[in-house]
C-alpha cells in the first residue's frame, strides 16, 4: 500500500522525493520497503523476503538515494551478467557505479559497486567491508558449488558492514536472522507475500482456439493457442540447449509470421544467420552457448521491449535471465547438470514460474500447465541449508593469518566453523585434540587420536614372567620350543574384569597398578600333545616319561608281517629308501632295511627312537623334536609355544588420562586430516607452501595450479594458457579424454586418482576439462579465430565464457599475494602483462540496439484459412 509521505529520518519522504524526481515518477515505496529502508537506516541488518518483481531491489535504490551520511556500497548478483544489467541501468540513471565480476574490475572508487559476490570473499574474510553489501538472491547459500563462498562471506563479514539479503524463494529467512543474531549482528526480516502482477494458471487442454491443420506438433500449436488468446508473449523453459534451438526453430517454422522484426545490419551479424531468421519471425532461444552480445545486446532487450512473441531458454540459465514475459510454460521435469539428470525442484519451478507478467504491462502472468502437469502448486520456497562440504580456501587462509600473528591455525579454524548457517557446527576432525593440545601421543588430530587409542598392543608374557610385546615369529625346533604350563584363556584373564562392555579392563585404564601376574611353568613343547596333533605324520606315541612328564613323538607303520617271516614293505618307505620289491625276508631287517630307514628318516628331520615288532606289523617311533615351527621368540630367547597374551593401550595412551575421551572419537578421516595428507597443512595446522596456493583460489583450482608449480620441468608458458581447463568441463574436448593434458598429469602426480568432492575428481579439479587452452592461446594471439572453433557442441558464448573465467583466473593470480617463491613470482608477471594487453568486453561495447525505435506490437496470433 503506498504512503504520500514517510519520514526517513531526514524529513518527509514527499520532500525527498522532490529531490530526486525522477525516482518519484517510478514508484513510491510500499509498507514493507519503508521498514526495510528505516531499519537499515538504524543500522541494523535486514533479511527480505519478497515475490519476484515485488521491487526488492527498490530497497536499495532508496537507501542509496534517501540515506543520511551514504556509506560506500557494494551490490552482488549471482551472475556476471545480472551485474553488467544492474551496472547499465543505474548508469543510465547517471548514478556513478562500478563493477567488479572476477574478469572486469572497473571504476572500484565509486561508492555503488556491483559486483559477484566471489570477488568480495577475500576482503570480507580478512575483516574489510563496505558500509553496506547487498547480497541479491541469497538462496544461493545452499548451492552445492558457490553456497561456501556465500556462506563464508556472509560468516565473516565484519560488524560495521551491514547487510541486506534479498530473495523470493527461501523458506525459512527466520532461520538466517537467527543465524545472524548468533554472530552478533542486530538483523530483522521483512516479508511481504505480495506480487504487483498476480500469476493465474492455464491449462493447455483449456486453450480452445480452433488452430489450422497446417500447424503441427504439440509445441506449434500449443503456442498458437496462447499467442491467439492473448497469452503471449510466451517463454518456455527447455531442459537443454539442443531443446531450445530444436523448440524455437519448430515454432518459427509452423507459427505464421504477419508482422515480420527488422533488424540491423549490426545486429545480424552478432546474432547469426540461424538466429536470424528466427528473430524475423520474434522467436529466439537463449542459452549460455550464446555469446554475451547476442544474449544481453540482442535478445534480452528486444524481449523487454516487447519485439519477441516466444523465447526458448534453458533451465539451467534460468537464474540469469533478467527478463519476463507474459506467459510461461515448462517443457520437461528435470535438466541435466555435470551428467546427471536433475529433478526440477520446487524453489527452482517457483524462479522460472516467477517470470511470468510484466510489471506495468500485465495485470496477471499465466503460467501454462503443458502436458508434464507442472502447476503452481509445485512451486514454492525451498528450506534454505548449508552445503555439507567445508570450504578450504577460506579455512587455509584464515589458518595462515593465524599462524602469521603467531596464534593458533587449527583453533582460528574451528572458531570460524563455528559461525557457519548450522546449529550443528561442521566438524574439522580437530575440536577435541585442541582442547587439549599437550599429548603423550603428540597427535593433533582427532582421527589419528581415535585410531592411536584403538590400536590395541599385543603383549606376552615371557620366560621370565614379564610382560612385553609380541615379538617377530621364527622358525625354531620343536625341541627348543617351551610352553607356558596351564590353561592359556584362564590364565590371560585381568585380575580385574571390566564392569561392562564399554569400559576398558582394569589394567589398561591410566593410574592403575600392574595386575597380578599369571603362574606358569615352562616345559617343552614336546611334552605337549595339542601342540603336536598337526606335526609329523601317524599316531601320536609316548617316547618317553621323566619327572617332567611324557615326551611325545610319531608312531608310523613301516611294514606289514606275514606268515613265513616275510614283510610286506609299506609303499611310502619303498618310496622313501627307493626299495624296488614289494616283500622281503625278515632276516634281513637289521642289516639292510633298518639303517636304510633310520637314515631316510634322519634325513626328513624326524629320528628314528625304536622299531617295535608287533604282531602283524613293524611300527617306527620316530622323534620330532628337530621339527620346525614358527613360534615368537622372548627377549630373552626363549622360544613360545601359544603364550599367555593380553591386548593393552599404547605406551603413551597408558600414562595419558583423556583416553576415555578418545575412545569416543569417530576414526573417519577429518577435514585437517585431509589437508594433511595433501600436505597443505603442517603437524601443527600451519599452511604449507601448497597450502597457501589453494587459499588464493576457489574449489580445487589452487590444487592444480600448486601441483603444476612444484613440477620445475612444467613451462610457465605452457601453463599459463593451460589454467584455461580449470574450468572448461566436457564441452572443450570433443571426443578426447577430458581428464588428458600436462596439467591433469601434474594433479595425478601428486594427488594420484583420489575424488574429494568439490575439489578432486579423479585427482584433478571436477570442472576440469582438456582442449580449453588451444582456443584460449588461439583467441588471444588473435581474438577473430574464435569463430574458428565452434562446432555444434561448442558455441560462442561457451567460448566467451572460457576466456572470461581465464582472465578471472588470471586476476586471481596477479592480485594473490607474493610467496617466497621463484616461479610462483614468475606466474604472478606473466598472469599481470597479458592482463595489461587485453581489457575485457563491457555493456559500451554492445551495439546499438533499435528495438526502442519500433512501438510495441501486439502478440495475438492472426490465424487465416487458406
Amino acid at each position: 500500500m503506498p504512503l504520500l509521505r514517510y519520514d526517513l529520518g531526514m524529513g518527509g519522504l514527499a520532500e525527498e522525493l522532490d529531490k530526486f524526481g525522477s525516482l518519484a515518477q517510478v514508484t513510491i515505496p510500499d509498507v514493507w520497503q519503508q521498514e526495510a529502508v528505516t531499519a537499515l537506516r538504524e543500522g541494523k541488518d535486514v533479511v527480505v523476503h519478497a515475490p519476484t518483481g515485488a521491487g526488492k531491489t527498490l530497497i536499495f535504490e532508496l537507501w542509496s538515494n534517501f540515506g543520511k551520511n551514504r556509506s560506500h556500497a557494494i551490490y552482488t548478483v549471482p551472475t556476471r551478467a545480472l551485474a553488467n544489467d544492474k551496472l547499465a541501468e543505474w548508469r543510465a540513471r547517471g548514478w556513478n557505479v562500478g563493477i567488479a565480476t572476477g574478469d572486469l574490475s572497473e571504476n572500484l572508487d565509486a561508492p555503488i559497486i556491483v559486483a559477484t559476490l566471489e570477488t568480495q570473499k577475500s576482503r570480507l574474510i580478512r575483516g574489510e567491508g563496505p558500509g553496506l553489501l547487498v547480497i541479491d538472491e541469497y538462496q544461493m547459500l545452499g548451492d552445492e558449488d558457490r553456497g561456501l563462498n556465500y556462506e563464508i562471506a556472509m560468516a565473516m563479514a565484519p560488524q560495521n558492514t551491514q547487510l541486506l539479503l534479498l530473495s523470493g524463494s527461501v523458506a525459512n529467512p527466520h532461520d538466517v536472522v537467527k543465524w545472524l543474531r548468533r554472530l552478533g549482528r542486530d538483523a530483522i526480516h521483512v516479508r511481504t507475500d505480495f506480487r504487483p502482477v498476480p500469476l493465474d494458471e492455464v491449462h493447455s487442454q483449456n486453450l480452445s482456439y480452433h488452430v489450422p491443420s497446417q500447424i503441427k506438433n504439440y509445441w506449434p500449436r500449443l503456442v498458437a493457442k496462447a499467442l491467439a488468446e492473448d497469452l503471449g508473449p510466451v517463454l518456455i523453459f527447455a531442459p537443454r540447449r539442443q531443446a531450445a534451438e530444436s523448440m524455437a526453430s519448430e515454432l518459427s517454422r509452423f507459427l505464421p509470421n504477419p508482422n515480420p522484426l527488422t533488424l540491423s545490419q549490426e545486429q545480424r551479424v552478432i546474432v547469426g544467420e540461424n538466429l536470424g531468421k528466427m528473430l524475423k519471425t520474434r522467436i529466439a532461444f537463449h542459452h549460455s552457448g550464446l555469446s554475451y552480445a547476442a544474449r544481453a545486446g540482442v535478445i534480452e532487450p528486444l524481449a523487454k521491449a516487447g519485439q519477441l512473441r516466444v523465447v526458448v531458454a534453458t533451465m539451467g540459465l534460468a537464474a540469469g535471465i533478467n527478463f519476463s514475459l507474459r506467459s510461461v510454460a515448462l517443457a520437461g521435469e528435470s535438466y541435466r547438470r555435470d551428467y546427471i539428470e536433475q529433478p526440477l525442484k520446487a524453489d527452482e519451478i517457483l524462479q522460472m514460474f516467477g517470470r511470468a507478467g510484466r510489471r506495468g504491462l500485465d495485470e496477471s502472468g499465466f503460467v501454462i500447465i503443458t502436458a508434464n502437469g507442472i502447476r503452481l502448486l509445485d512451486a514454492h520456497a525451498a528450506q534454505l541449508s548449508r552445503a555439507k562440504s567445508v570450504d578450504w580456501n577460506a579455512l587455509i587462509g584464515l589458518m595462515a593469518i593465524a599462524a602469521d600473528n603467531e596464534a593458533n591455525p587449527l583453533r582460528e579454524a574451528v572458531r570460524i566453523q563455528e559461525r557457519l548457517f548450522t546449529t550443528k557446527p561442521i566438524a574439522l576432525g580437530i575440536e577435541e585434540s585442541i582442547k587439549h593440545p599437550e599429548v603423550p601421543c603428540n597427535l593433533h588430530t582427532d582421527a589419528e587420536r581415535a585410531r592411536h587409542v584403538r590400536k590395541r598392543v599385543r603383549q606376552i608374557l615371557n620366560s621370565q614372567g614379564e610382560w612385553q610385546n609380541y615379538p617377530e615369529p621364527k622358525e625354531m625346533r620343536l625341541g627348543d620350543i617351551f610352553s607356558q604350563s596351564g590353561n592359556r584363556r584362564e590364565e590371560a584373564q585381568p585380575s580385574k574384569p571390566p564392569d561392562t562392555e564399554a569400559h576398558a579392563p582394569a589394567e589398561e585404564l591410566p593410574g592403575n597398578n600392574e595386575p597380578e601376574k599369571p603362574e606358569f611353568k615352562l616345559r617343552s613343547i614336546l611334552s605337549v600333545s595339542h601342540a603336536l596333533e598337526k606335526v609329523g605324520t601317524g599316531h601320536m606315541c609316548v617316547l618317553e616319561e621323566n619327572e617332567n612328564g611324557k615326551i611325545y613323538g610319531r608312531s608310523i607303520t613301516v611294514a606289514d608281517r606275514i606268515t613265513g617271516q616275510r614283510l610286506i614293505i609299506a609303499k611310502w618307505i619303498r618310496r622313501l629308501i627307493n626299495w624296488t620289491s614289494r616283500q622281503a625276508p625278515e632276516e634281513i631287517w637289521g642289516s639292510k632295511l633298518a639303517p636304510l630307514i633310520e637314515s631316510k628318516l634322519a634325513q626328513a628331520k624326524t629320528p628314528v627312537v625304536r622299531f617295535k615288532f608287533l604282531a602283524h606289523k613293524v611300527i617306527a617311533e620316530v622323534s620330532l623334536a628337530e621339527m620346525m615351527m614358527r613360534v615368537p621368540v622372548d627377549a630373552h630367547g626363549v622360544a613360545l609355544y601359544k603364550p599367555i597374551e593380553r591386548d593393552v593401550l599404547p605406551p603413551d595412551c597408558s600414562i595419558c588420562s583423556l583416553v576415555p575421551i578418545c575412545r569416543q572419537l569417530p576414526t573417519s578421516t577429518g577435514t585437517a586430516l585431509l589437508w594433511r595428507r595433501l600436505s597443505l597443512i603442517d603437524q601443527q595446522g600451519i599452511p604449507t607452501l601448497r597450502g597457501r596456493i589453494v587459499s588464493f583460489f576457489q574449489q580445487g583450482d589452487g590444487l592444480a595450479i600448486a601441483a603444476a608449480l612444484e613440477d620445475e620441468t612444467y613451462p610457465l608458458d605452457d601453463l599459463i594458457y593451460d589454467l584455461a581447463n580449470l574450468d572448461a568441463g566436457f564441452r572443450f574436448a570433443g571426443q578426447d579424454n577430458r581428464w588428458a593434458g600436462p596439467l591433469a598429469m601434474a594433479c595425478q602426480e601428486r594427488f594420484g586418482l583420489q575424488s574429494i568432492p568439490g575439489y578432486l575428481e579423479n585427482g584433478v579439479p571436477p570442472k576440469y576439462g582438456a582442449g580449453a587452452e588451444a582456443v584460449v592461446s588461439t583467441i588471444h594471439k588473435n581474438p577473430l579465430a574464435k569463430y574458428e572453433w565452434i562446432t555444434d557442441v561448442l558455441g560462442p558464448g561457451d567460448i566467451d565464457r572460457i576466456v572470461i573465467e581465464w582472465r578471472s583466473t588470471l586476476r586471481q593470480i596477479a592480485h594473490a599475494p607474493p610467496l617466497d617463491w621463484a616461479r610462483w613470482t614468475e606466474l604472478q608477471k606473466r598472469a599481470r602483462d597479458i592482463l595489461r594487453e587485453t581489457e575485457s568486453p563491457t555493456l559500451t561495447d554492445l551495439p546499438p540496439l533499435e528495438y526502442h525505435q519500433t512501438k510495441r506490437v501486439d502478440h495475438r496470433l492472426i490465424l487465416k484459412r487458406h
